[in-house]
């Protein structure tokens, strides 16, 4: 089974000096209003030459081990997988069921609404699941591939909907890019597929971010092209575009980067540090074909990546220093040329972002580190501060961020960090607050767990994580202060999901709601059980216990998995859909009900199906639904 793999390459942009720690910049002219772009071919394909040389002569005794490294990159080109087809239902769209960053800004997932079908997309297949007019019924199921592709070597990660169309994201390593498939939703919950996309680019894969992202028809999305010293020429790796068919080769590629929309800053390209193409490419979801664009800036490959309604920030940063050096690129989604500004330190992840309605770029920093590819975010050390810098001060990436621009935070053990309405949130080992758009000392929290999760619950926050084998959730009430304000302790428990979607909150009233989040814990004999969703309801910020929703443990049965055969995303979900709650664990749906009286509410079990496969295809034919 292929392993999530990830290759550098080695060059770097040598950004502005700026230290975390004394928070000192040099004082630039104001800078100029966009980046350039390479005027042709000739001039980036020169640039880049430039850079190799360099690099080679550099790295000359090396070559065996810059060689050997290249054997694990994305391989060329082979003939992408068959499109799929796609069926509609065009009901009034329903809120959303995903705990996303940004309102209006949904993000890949495992499991999204369609009017009156769930659709879950779990080891290489997609499932529809009727939920409308009180259902709770198995509708459809497709491969997650092409019709006639092998799926070897493919992980099929990243979910969204718009309207009847369904978008399946994915990276193959066979065929070295990422996948884009398209299929069509029918009233009834079926499945056609409609086309596969190959975007040619290296592995996008963040342990905490996700790749793409929806904002109404346009999708999103970002993948890097590391460059090598050796090996082939950058212009051969450069972001190229093909619909998949049986008979599909390499030549088919067509390149949608050209080298106009290629953009930098002023920096030399420093050889002693990976260089990487940050790619961000945009699609409309209407019309008989997928059209896309691409715009792309270089920089170092340390990343970390953000949308909001109107732009996507791409942060990039140095490896070899102890402190980073860095530039932000602000790339906006209707076309125009990106802008941006030198900087200093790395971003933890995307929650440590937020560009706020007053025109500023707000960001949480580390000292050091390495961006935010595979597992990368839990490499970030040294001080920390945060960067809030007005969006008129990017330019054409010849200015710096100024003193006045940072502010020195307390902490060096940060794992989590999250904006929630005018506060900044972030901890590890002790928690803090503070108010990111006004003056003031940040407040300490003391909650007596270790922070794992961070998480917004409507206008106030909670904080979540273990101390010893049990799990505690603390919530903080957010005003004039920020302070600690009701507990809830789950014995012998510790989260079953790391990433934001497996945690979500609706709002039953103006201070109260249900939230819900994967656990593993005990099982019901004693001992470490199969995975279960425990929920709360929230009044006043204190915590009501309401139990769990509990998967079925059977043993593991063969489900004839070809691909995605390991839930990097997760495969656990509370979803709250109307008044109804359901627990997505594995293969199983559970729908609870709450009863009781106000004071004394629980969650039991209304009613729960398996909706996946049972076992290997009979007669070339594959059901999900015998028993």
């Amino acid at each position: 089974m292929p392993t999530r793999r990830w290759v550098l390459g080695s060059a770097l942009s040598s950004l502005a000096t700026c230290s975390l720690s004394s928070l000192g910049c040099a004082a630039l002219a104001r800078p100029a209003a966009t980046l350039s772009a390479y005027r042709d071919e000739a001039e980036m394909t020169q640039a880049l030459a430039r850079w190799r040389s360099a690099a080679q002569k550099l790295h000359g005794e090396a070559r065996r081990k810059a060689e050997g490294s290249l054997a694990m990159q994305a391989a060329p080109m082979a003939a992408p997988a068959p499109a799929m087809a796609a069926a509609a239902d065009k009901s009034a769209a329903a809120e959303s069921i995903t705990n996303v960053q940004t309102a209006g800004v949904d993000e890949g997932g495992i499991v999204k609404r369609a009017g009156d079908h769930l659709l879950i997309l779990r080891r290489g297949r997609l499932f529809t699941v009727r939920i409308g007019a009180d259902a709770l019924q198995p509708s459809g199921v497709v491969n997650a591939y092409a019709p006639g592709s092998s799926p070897q070597g493919a992980w099929y990660d990243e979910l969204l909907v718009s309207g009847s169309t369904v978008v399946v994201v994915g990276y193959s390593y066979a065929r070295g890019g990422t996948e884009i498939g398209l299929f069509e939703l029918g009233a009834d919950g079926s499945l056609a597929y409609r086309a596969t996309y190959h975007l040619r680019s290296f592995d996008y894969y963040s342990a905490r971010n996700y790749a793409s992202r929806l904002i109404g028809r346009r999708l999103v999305f970002y993948t890097p092209t590391y460059l090598q010293p050796w090996g082939p020429q950058p212009t051969e790796l450069m972001p190229a575009w093909r619909r998949w068919r049986p008979d599909a080769t390499p030549q088919d590629f067509k390149r949608i980067l050209p080298a106009t929309r290629v953009y930098r800053t002023d920096d030399d390209f420093d050889p002693h540090e990976p260089l990487a193409l940050h790619t961000v490419t945009s699609c409309e979801l209407g019309g008989p074909e997928l059209r896309c664009e691409s715009t792309a800036v270089l920089g170092p490959a340390g990343r970390v990546f953000y949308v909001s309604q109107g732009s996507v920030y791409v942060w990039t940063n140095t490896w070899r220093e102890q402190r980073a050096r860095s530039s932000v690129f602000r790339i906006p989604l209707d076309g125009a040329a990106p802008t941006a500004i030198k900087t200093a330190g790395v971003p933890l992840d995307q929650m440590s972002f937020l560009e706020d309605a007053g025109g500023h770029l707000n960001v949480l920093l580390r000292e050091s580190g390495r961006g935010e590819a595979m597992w990368n975010n839990e490499l970030t050390r040294g001080s920390t501060a945060l960067l809030r810098v007005p969006l008129s001060a990017f330019g054409d990436g010849s200015g710096s961020a100024q003193r006045e621009h940072y502010r020195s935070l307390p902490g060096r053990d940060v794992a989590q960090n999250r904006f929630v309405g005018d506060w900044l949130l972030w901890g590890g080992e002790e928690a803090w607050a503070v108010r990111y758009a006004q003056g003031g000392d940040a407040q300490r929290l003391a909650p007596g767990h270790r922070v794992e999760r961070i998480e917004a619950m409507g206008a106030h926050a909670v904080l979540v994580g273990n101390a010893g084998n049990d799990l505690h959730f603390s919530s903080v009430r957010l005003g004039s202060t920020a302070e600690l304000a009701g507990r809830h302790v789950q014995p012998g428990a510790s989260q079953g999901e790391t990433r934001t979607h497996g945690f979500f909150f609706r709002p039953t009233g103006s201070e109260e709601g249900l939230l819900g989040l994967p656990l593993l814990g005990e099982g019901r004999g004693g001992g470490r059980g199969e995975a279960s969703v425990l929920f709360l309801r929230q009044r006043s910020l204190v915590f009501d216990a309401l139990g769990r929703l509990e998967a079925h443990a059977t043993s593991a049965r063969d489900d004839a998995c070809e691909a995605s055969c390991v839930d990097w995303y997760g495969n656990a979900r509370p979803l709250f859909i109307g008044d109804r709650v359901f627990a997505l664990m594995g293969y199983e749906l559970v729908e609870g009900r709450l009863s009781g009286s106000r004071w004394r509410e629980r969650i039991e079990e209304r009613r729960r199906i398996d909706f996946g496969p049972r076992g290997r295809a009979r007669d070339g034919r594959y059901s999900p639904f015998d028993e």
